[in-house]
């Protein structure tokens, strides 16, 4: 493919654009659980228009456009304020949740290296329910990832096991509010008053719940302080085009104060080009994301949210009861939030996720790790809270389906997981890989059915699954 020689004309490249779009995840009808959040208000659509009119303003330079300076300043402090944050309090509008873990990992790292000198090779603990976006970090950032136990019923993080992993070379330590694969929170106050006692820097993923949560706990919800109110806490991260509904991508990150922050800034001035100082990883960055989250904050209000939230959690309820009550479904933790997830000690539950995309649902896969089985997920949004009753009808029957169905080829899982066996992830190559796809009869591209892929992918030591999913992807983009 190449640049067309002649532009094509409007119309055309508008139906090309919708034709590329047919195989997405159904997301616009409130019958998907993952990726989108989708809300019924015309904040939405506000978001989207603000996004527009400043999408061509860049964010590199705060003197060359301060209007958004100010549009930063305004949605930190909205956010900061939100989550109980003093007036020392501040932070940064970043692209998502991703990008805002990687500031904080960084700004623990580089602080832990102006203060602890000695230590060459420094820590961040998390609990094995923590995001991957930490791992993410240490990888990027040169940092040791140690990852301790949570409570296998709760699955909240285990302090004692926190506790017993800190070492002389641990920086930094994480708790969840709340993790995303079972939508729980973590004993942040716990975890805090650990950090204090071995100085280290208290990071809170409240990417999910930052936002949420303050109004579930207004609603009379039993939420566990997470946030500033705690002592201890030291950065927390928080998205907003979750479900503050923002347009993609949009999340803070934020600092106890500026002399924490300081060392999530970046500066330059070796080279013979213009002054660079940045707040964040990007440099040139469109304004649209940040004016189109001002927008929509300021159009949802207080009480726009707090009403989405009720909403939300009775659905989140109706959602939880009604599967458990399904024979065969369990739901693994109750939700202290909006996010629910579900497995089955009966029925492959995989092939439960492949029969509910037939009839037009997305829910999203979990493989099982460190002792947790494997599962689905439900992220509930307000788009999703009319469709309870036709959802679980559809989920029920599901499950009967996939009761009724053939055994799986479990010989041919245990084959392929028998001959990975002997494969060095390290030194997996094309053809090998080609083999495995073969063997699992499928090949690089987008599959119609991934069942038996995350059975297979279950089935693998997690070095081999990372190894193999790096070749794929590889392959997918040209």
């Amino acid at each position: 493919m190449k640049i067309p020689a002649q532009g094509r004309t409007s119309g055309e490249i508008i139906e090309a654009l919708e034709q590329y779009r047919e195989r997405d995840v159904p997301w616009r009808g409130g019958r998907a659980f993952g990726y989108v959040f989708d809300a019924k208000h015309d904040a939405l659509d506000l978001g989207k228009r603000a996004y527009l009119m400043f999408l061509s303003e860049n964010g590199l330079d705060p003197t060359s456009f301060p209007s958004l300076l100010r549009l930063e300043n305004e949605v930190v402090r909205m956010c900061a304020t939100h989550v109980h944050g003093d007036e020392h309090v501040v932070g940064n509008f970043t692209s998502g949740g991703t990008e805002s873990i990687m500031l904080a990992v960084k700004a623990a790292r580089d602080r832990a290296r102006a203060l602890r000198p000695e230590i060459t090779r420094p820590q961040l603990l998390v609990p094995v329910t923590a995001h991957a976006a930490f791992h993410k970090a240490a990888h990027y950032l040169d940092v040791e990832l140690v990852a301790f136990q949570v409570d296998p019923t709760t699955f909240r993080a285990d302090v004692a096991a926190a506790r017993a992993a800190i070492t002389d070379r641990t920086i930094m330590l994480v708790g969840s509010a709340p993790s995303y694969a079972h939508g729980v929170i973590d004993p942040i106050e716990a975890l805090a008053a650990l950090a204090i006692e071995h100085d280290l820097w208290m990071h809170v993923d409240g990417c999910m719940g930052g936002l949420l949560l303050p109004y579930l706990e207004r609603l009379g919800e039993a939420v566990p302080r997470f946030d500033f109110r705690v002592p201890g806490v030291s950065s927390l991260s928080m998205d907003l085009h979750k479900y503050g509904y923002c347009p993609k991508g949009a999340s803070v990150v934020l600092y106890r104060d500026r002399s924490l922050r300081k060392h999530q800034l970046y500066a330059c001035s070796e080279w013979t080009g213009y002054t660079i100082v940045n707040a964040t990883i990007q440099s040139s960055k469109s304004g649209g994301p940040l004016a189109g989250a001002w927008a929509t904050m300021m159009r949802m209000g207080d009480e726009g949210y707090l009403r989405i939230a009720k909403e939300m959690r009775d659905a989140t309820r109706r959602y939880a009861e009604g599967i458990d009550a399904i024979p065969g479904l369990r739901v693994m933790a109750e939700p202290d939030m909006t996010l629910v997830a579900f497995t089955s000690d009966e029925v492959p539950i995989f092939v439960i996720a492949d029969l509910m995309k037939k009839r037009g649902w997305y829910v999203q896969p979990q493989l099982g790790f460190a002792g947790h089985r494997e599962n689905l997920h439900l992220s509930i949004t307000h788009a999703n809270v009319p469709h309870v009753d036709a959802f679980l009808a559809d989920l029920r029957a599901c499950v009967d389906e996939a009761r009724a169905m053939p055994t799986r080829d479990d010989a041919m899982v245990a084959g392929i997981a028998q001959a990975a066996a002997s494969i060095d992830p390290a030194t997996l190559d094309e053809a090998t890989f080609a083999q495995l796809l073969a063997a699992a009869g499928t090949s690089v591209g987008v599959p119609e059915e991934s069942a038996s892929i995350n059975t297979i992918l279950q089935a693998l030591p997690r070095p081999l699954t990372k190894a193999i999913l790096i070749h794929y992807v590889n392959q997918l983009f040209a």
